[in-house]
């Protein structure tokens, strides 16, 4: 993945609404299956990212880490302070798996 290309179209969605910020957000996102994709920043804990992919799977969603993209670089690109985030556009999905 091409971490500037990545961070360029999170903030699109940011922009947008077409993202759930934050871990309870993004499990309510799953859950309800409004998440297309779930992203996690390289540097959150390994429990947690475990977690959301096991949650994600289950109901057939990707959860990816982002290498390259820390908590920081993610939370100053879509404007809140987060490290994990659930896409809930297809087509941003769609984009930001093919870079």
């Amino acid at each position: 993945m091409n971490s500037e290309k990545v961070l360029s179209l999170l903030g699109f969605a940011a922009k947008a609404g077409k993202l759930s910020f934050g871990t309870h957000a993004t499990q309510f996102a799953i859950e309800s299956k409004k998440a297309k994709l779930v992203l996690a920043a390289e540097d959150i804990s390994d429990k947690s990212v475990k977690e959301l992919k096991f949650k994600a799977d289950k109901v057939g969603i990707q959860a990816l880490t982002i290498d390259g993209i820390s908590t920081a670089d993610l939370s100053k690109r879509v404007g809140k302070n987060c490290g994990i985030v659930a896409v809930l556009d297809s087509g941003f999905a769609d984009a930001i798996k093919n870079n």
